[in-house]
């Protein structure tokens, strides 16, 4: 029996999983009437949150259903925006560990000072601050599931201290006298590649092994155009059932949709939805959503970056980020998204460039006229 579903609950060509994965298919599949009417245009597979029917979605559902029942470690891989926390949580949801905590932490927004302590706890008066006893979250995660999204932000240092709790399922807690042990299985997400990562020192090669148990690689929207329209159609159901409404796209938002290269994957196309949604009275319009939100580049012909040959790694990376934050209108958090960085990443580039600023590099403080690293996203 297949048991793959699409947004009606009817069966369409998935393998074989236990009978309470199936059940959980057809729970998960309870959404509003319109979103079925939407979907009817196309066939509209799912797998929890996550939506498509493409090959390749196809594919990753297989593999999430064919790893969710074990105990493997798991390493994600893919580009920001594509959905890799969708994929642990469903892994997770899918597990005969459903029942137990699913903890996630994103590795890149936590301080390499504060990390071991997040992890893996600490004791009352370790250190400056800790007026009490805290669990980490390999303690909280216990019997569960714990998703270390951004891997390759840890540092060294961290990643091997990671890779003996996985090898041993024991670990202390900062301050303490005693070991711990703890049985979690572990789930880590990077947006690199995580080989490339092995090669350029942003991840221990041991480390990688002992995770990619059952590596999972997720598309980017640009590698699933069938799934495009469908997608844009559910994500305006939903809104149009949480307001009320019954808004609709316009006809120059298909050919939008077909020929936009969508370099922030599903979570650009959601948040780009949802701000289309925000001005339109009756007929949504994307193309006038990226027109509010894409500013004026300047110094940037035709949105390319070119660099001289001969010219140095650092010069190219620097030009392209000021590139693409002016792109984005300085919005930090979409440039980090369209780079492929964690915003912890960029922040610690721009602060560099600000220090060569006061160290009078004359063309760099060209570039960061208007430029303020220390505001919000």
């Amino acid at each position: 029996m297949n048991n793959g579903l699409n947004v009606c609950g009817a069966v369409l060509g998935m393998p074989e999983i236990e009978n309470k994965n199936i059940a959980a298919f057809h729970a998960q599949n309870d959404e509003p009437d319109h979103v079925r009417q939407e979907a009817d245009s196309g066939v509209m597979m799912r797998c929890g949150e996550l939506y498509g029917s493409s090959d390749s979605m196809q594919h990753l559902y297989k593999l999430i259903t064919k790893v969710a029942p074990t105990r493997a470690n798991v390493l994600i891989s893919g580009e920001s925006g594509t959905g890799k926390e969708l994929v642990a949580s469903e892994i997770h949801r899918l597990s005969r560990e459903s029942d137990k905590p699913f903890i996630a932490l994103n590795c890149g927004a936590i301080s390499p000072q504060l990390i071991e302590a997040e992890l893996f706890g600490h004791e009352r008066g370790s250190f400056t601050g800790a007026v009490r006893m805290h669990k980490g979250c390999f303690e909280r995660a216990a019997g569960g599931t714990l998703f270390l999204d951004e891997l390759t932000e840890m540092s060294m240092e961290m990643q091997v201290k990671l890779l003996r709790v996985l090898e041993t399922g024991r670990f202390s807690r900062v301050g303490a006298d005693e070991e711990s042990q703890v049985k979690v299985r572990v789930i880590a997400a990077t947006n690199r590649d995580p080989q490339q990562a092995v090669d350029n020192g942003f991840l221990r090669s041991d480390l990688y092994y002992r995770l990619s148990v059952f590596p999972i690689a997720v598309p980017t929207l640009r590698e699933r155009e069938q799934d495009i329209e469908l997608l844009a159609k559910v994500f305006l159901a939903r809104l149009n059932e949480e307001e009320g409404t019954r808004k609709q796209f316009s006809k120059s938002s298909r050919r939008f949709l077909n020929e936009y290269h969508w370099p922030g994957n599903v979570r650009e196309l959601k948040n780009m939805v949802h701000r289309a949604f925000i001005l339109a009275d009756q007929d949504v319009d994307l193309a006038t959503a990226i027109g509010a939100a894409k500013p004026v580049v300047t110094g940037v012909e035709s949105d390319c970056v070119t660099f001289p040959l001969g010219s140095r790694l650092a010069d190219a990376e620097q030009r392209l980020i000021f590139a693409t934050l002016g792109y984005c209108g300085g919005n930090k958090t979409q440039t980090a998204e369209v780079l492929g960085v964690s915003l912890k990443t960029l922040y610690n580039r721009l602060n560099e460039y600000q220090s060569k600023v006061f160290s009078n590099d004359s063309e760099l403080m060209n570039r960061m006229q208007g430029v303020n690293v220390n505001s919000g996203a």
